[in-house]
C-alpha cells in the first residue's frame, strides 16, 4: 500500500508541475535546510505567490504533497482522500491560486533520495547549505564523500540558465561547484564569497539576548541585516542563502533586509526560552550533527551569561565516526562551558574528552536518557544560567526543556 501511494503521489505531482510550470527552488544539505527554507520564504512571500514544505514534509511523501497543495491543516482519516481528490480536481480544472514558485526542502537519509525527489521536482535554483566533514546520515553511506555526491545531484541537474547557491565557507560544499553548468552564487564569511557576511554581533535587550545583527556586502554595496529571536552562525547562513535567492529574483538588498525582519526561525533551532530560577534556555534541540553541535557551542560561548551550561545528548546516524565526533565535541565543550550534562551512551565520550581537557568531575553529570536526567538538571540550575540544549531528535530532549522552562 505504501509503495502504491508513493508512486501515485509522484505521478500526480509530476503532472501538476507539468501543468502549472512553477519555478522550483530545491534545498539540500546535512544541516540548516529547514531554516534556509523558512528564510527564503520570508524573503519571497511578499514578492511572489510561493509555497514551501510544511514542517518536515521533505521526503518521498512530503515533497509531492507540497507540490500538490498546502495540506498542513488536514488531519484524520480523510487526509489521503482529500489530498487525492484535490490533486485530481486541480489537474482537471485550473487553480488560479497555484504558486508561482515552490520552495522545496529535500532530505537525503539514504542513497538515491535526492535523485528520487529531483525526478519529481527539477529545480531551477538549487541551494546546498552545509555538509561538514562528518555529515548526519553518513551511517547509511559509504563515506562522507558519498553523502556529498548525493547532495551534488541537486546542482548537477540544473539547466545552464539556472542558479547553484553554495555555502562558500563549507569546503565540501564549495568543492561541488565543478559539478554544475548553472550560474554560481556563493555566500559566507570568507573573502571571495559573492554574498560576504561580516560584523556578526548579538543584540541584547533588557539583559536578554534578542537576536543577531550583521552586514552583507554584494557588488560593492553594504547592508545591515537584523534577525529577531534567533542566534548563531547557522541562522546567518540561512539568511545569507535567502539573500542570494532574493537577488536572483531581482530584489534589492534594502527590500531583502526588510523582508528578513519577518523571518522566524523554526522551533527548536537556536531559540531563547525563559527558564526556571531566572535562567535562559538556548533551545537547539531539533536535531544534532557534529557540524551543528559545534556551531551551537560557539554560539553559547559568544552569548553573555553568569554561567554557561551545556546539555548535550547523542548525535545519531554518524556510524563509525561516532566516537571520534563525540570526543571532538567534548574537547570544545571544555573550553566554552562551565557545567556539562551528557545524555546517552555516545555522549559519555563527550564527558570523557571534557575531563581529559581539564574539566573537574564535579562539573559533569552523565545520564542514560532524558527521563533520568531532567529532574537532576532542574535541581542544578542557578539564576543567570544560559543552558544550551542540543542532541538528536530520538534523544527526546523536549522532556528536559519541559522540566526546566518557565511555566
Amino acid at each position: 500500500m505504501y509503495n502504491f501511494l508513493k508512486k501515485f503521489l509522484k505521478v500526480l505531482a509530476i503532472l501538476t508541475l507539468k501543468k502549472y510550470e512553477p519555478g522550483v527552488i530545491g534545498i539540500t544539505g546535512s544541516a540548516g535546510k529547514t531554516s534556509t527554507k523558512e528564510a527564503i520564504y520570508a524573503v519571497l512571500k511578499n514578492e511572489r505567490l510561493v509555497r514551501r514544505n510544511f514542517g518536515n514534509f521533505n521526503n518521498e511523501l512530503g515533497v509531492p504533497l507540497t507540490v500538490l497543495g498546502d495540506y498542513n491543516e488536514i488531519k484524520g482519516i480523510f487526509f489521503w482522500p482529500k489530498v487525492i481528490s484535490r490533486a485530481i480536481f486541480q489537474l482537471i480544472f485550473n487553480n488560479k491560486n497555484y504558486p508561482e514558485a515552490l520552495i522545496l526542502e529535500m532530505a537525503a537519509d539514504r542513497p538515491g533520495d535526492i535523485h528520487y525527489l529531483a525526478d519529481i521536482a527539477k529545480p531551477q535554483i538549487s541551494v546546498i547549505t552545509a555538509i561538514g566533514e562528518i555529515p548526519v546520515h553518513v551511517e547509511f553511506y559509504s563515506s562522507p564523500e558519498a553523502v556529498a555526491r548525493e547532495k551534488a545531484h541537486l546542482i548537477e541537474i540544473l539547466p545552464p540558465n539556472g542558479f547553484a547557491v553554495l555555502n562558500y565557507d563549507d569546503k565540501i560544499v564549495y568543492d561541488l561547484k565543478s559539478r554544475t553548468r548553472a550560474h554560481l552564487i556563493t555566500y559566507g564569511f570568507s573573502d571571495g564569497a559573492d554574498i560576504q557576511v561580516s560584523n556578526l554581533d548579538y543584540r541584547i535587550e533588557n539583559n536578554k539576548p534578542a537576536g543577531i545583527i550583521f552586514k552583507v556586502q554584494y557588488g560593492g554595496s553594504f547592508m545591515p541585516i537584523r534577525l529577531n529571536g534567533t542566534f548563531g552562525k547557522p541562522q546567518v547562513y540561512a539568511a545569507a542563502s535567502a539573500i542570494s535567492v532574493g537577488l536572483i529574483f531581482g530584489m534589492n538588498l534594502v527590500k531583502i533586509a526588510e523582508a528578513l525582519l519577518d523571518y522566524d526561525a523554526p522551533p527548536h533551532r537556536m531559540k531563547i526560552i525563559n527558564g526556571i530560577k531566572n535562567s535562559l534556555i538556548l533551545d537547539d534541540s531539533y536535531n544534532a550533527s557534529p557540524l551543528s553541535t559545534r556551531a551551537a557551542l560557539e554560539t553559547l560561548r559568544d552569548l553573555p551569561a553568569k554561567r554557561k551550561v551545556a546539555v548535550l545528548a547523542d548525535m545519531l546516524e554518524i556510524g563509525k565516526y561516532s566516537v571520534e565526533a563525540h570526543r571532538a565535541i567534548g574537547e570544545l565543550t571544555a573550553k566554552v562551558t562551565d557545567y556539562l550534562f551528557c545524555i546517552g551512551p555516545r555522549a559519555k565520550f563527550i564527558a570523557e574528552a571534557a575531563r581529559q581537557e581539564g574539566f573537574e568531575l564535579v562539573q559533569i553529570r552523565v545520564f542514560n536518557n532524558s527521563e533520568s536526567a531532567k529532574k537532576i538538571i532542574e535541581k542544578e540550575i542557578k539564576a543567570g544560567d544560559l543552558i544550551l540544549i542540543k542532541g538528536s531528535r530520538a534523544m527526546q530532549l523536549e522532556k528536559v526543556i519541559e522540566e526546566i522552562k518557565m511555566r
